[in-house]
């Protein structure tokens, strides 16, 4: 329920604001054991076929609040470096680095050691949780902003920090419906995973066999090209022949801004469904050529990115309610043909049979940069135009679930932060919550 401020009587004053009556504020070092991890093991000797969990900063995942993967060593380094094993359930976090201002928090998912940055906490009396306590300390901020250099927390200053602390009964109940809106995170994250294997499998088959059955696909005559088995009755074309491609718009720094015409970047490139994201788009003070207006269907390749999986990959525009235009790291291409169905050609071109065929053409092993020439001698599968459309239909079904799930992820997050400030804050209070597990 939520706090009634009618019903003040039932709270007091305290060091961090109006909290309940019946709630303590205590001191970490009070009601915690507190310490820190060793040194790293140096050299490739202390993990070679080591089978100990050490577990280091970058382990640990600010957005999940777990640590999903670790580190081996052998039982060398743990008796050269005299490293000490912490146990499954310890809370930890990084105490110094600037990996302090993320706010990472974690709770061991096994028993492991761990390396001196990180603080280790664990309750050390009966009625103090030890899910409690994680919570309550991935609801604050525990690092100072300093003006330069990095920030720092020594044992003695997170001994200091301040916690609220409710019943014992309460504390359970907190953390309990906190541990659900995680859960229920993790379930929807399975989701997604599975989902988006189901895509890539899919896309395989689907541009193998066709739109069928798996009883007809052991029917449907395949013949081998450059670019793999596909039915009898489809052709191989190269992209070149069918679209027609126009670099982007350049133009200097002090043009970009909030006034102008929209334009794409290549961070509007990005994401699982193929259409480009017209989210924040900036805008180009600049006049435009009308050969640089975007239309309906247009394909956009990432023409240079930092990363090799980052270039050549394509997404489709839909228009908006203005004209776009797009930067200059970016390339058009533009059907000339009608026989090809722009959602499907995108989906193919997002392939990993495709993406090698770009890389391919380049000659490099390490390339971040296309041209026009290199995406013209893409070679793609062109099937039926009906069976173009199924299949494209197939595979935004598929993209619609992966988004739903995405929005669903985004709003347990939602949920879990608020519910994390306003639990710890007794601004809702679930003490009256029945059929809690002790």
């Amino acid at each position: 329920m939520e706090l009634d401020l009618n019903q003040k009587e039932d709270y007091k004053e305290t060091e961090l604001g109006l909290l309940p009556k019946d709630w303590e504020v205590v001191r970490l070092g009070e009601v915690a054991k507190i310490s820190s991890g060793g040194s790293a093991p140096q050299g490739e000797e202390y993990f070679k076929e080591g089978k100990y969990p050490f577990i280091r900063v970058q382990h640990i995942d600010n957005e999940d609040y777990a640590v999903k993967k670790y580190d081996f060593i052998t039982e060398k380094a743990v008796s050269d470096y005299k490293l000490k094993l912490y146990s499954k359930g310890t809370i930890v976090f990084p105490k110094s680095g600037a990996s302090v201002y993320l706010e990472k928090r974690a709770m061991l998912p096994v028993d492991a050691y761990i390396v001196s940055h990180l603080c280790a906490v664990h309750s050390k009396k009966d009625d103090v949780l030890q899910n409690f306590l994680f919570y309550v300390l991935a609801s604050k901020k525990l690092a100072k902003e300093k003006a330069s250099g990095y920030p720092t927390l020594n044992l003695s200053e997170v001994k200091m920090v301040k916690i609220p602390l409710p019943p014992l009964s309460e504390q359970k109940k907190i953390a309990y419906v906190l541990s659900s809106v995680q859960e229920a995170k993790e379930k929807t994250e399975d989701v997604i995973k599975a989902t988006k294997e189901l895509k890539k499998s899919m896309m395989k088959y689907l541009f193998t066999y066709g739109p069928v059955s798996l009883e007809e696909a052991e029917k449907v005559p395949l013949k081998e090209t450059e670019i793999g088995l596909i039915p009898e009755e489809w052709k191989v074309v190269r992209l070149g022949d069918i679209a027609n491609f126009k670099n982007g718009i350049n133009f200097s720094a002090n043009q970009k801004g909030n006034r102008g015409i929209l334009t794409i970047d290549v961070l509007n490139m990005y994401g699982e469904g193929i259409y480009v994201n017209l989210n924040n788009l900036y805008r180009v003070n600049k006049k435009i050529d009308e050969n640089y207006l975007l239309r309906e269907d247009d394909i956009l390749f990432v023409r240079s990115s930092l990363k090799r999986e980052g270039v050549g990959w394509s997404s489709l525009f839909k228009p908006t309610n203005e004209p776009v235009t797009f930067c200059g790291f970016i390339i058009r291409a533009r059907l000339k043909v009608e026989n090809v169905f722009p959602e499907y050609l995108t989906n193919y071109l997002r392939t990993k049979i495709a993406r090698n065929n770009l890389i391919a053409s380049s000659g490099k092993v390490a390339i971040t940069n296309i041209n026009q020439g290199m995406l013209g001698k893409i070679i793609v599968p062109c099937s039926p135009l009906q069976t173009q459309k199924k299949i494209a239909s197939i595979l935004l079904a598929i993209d619609r679930k992966i988004e739903a799930e995405e929005n669903k992820k985004k709003a347990l997050e939602d949920l879990f932060k608020s519910l994390l400030y306003n639990l710890m804050t007794a601004k809702i209070r679930v003490n009256n919550l029945e059929k809690i597990l002790d």
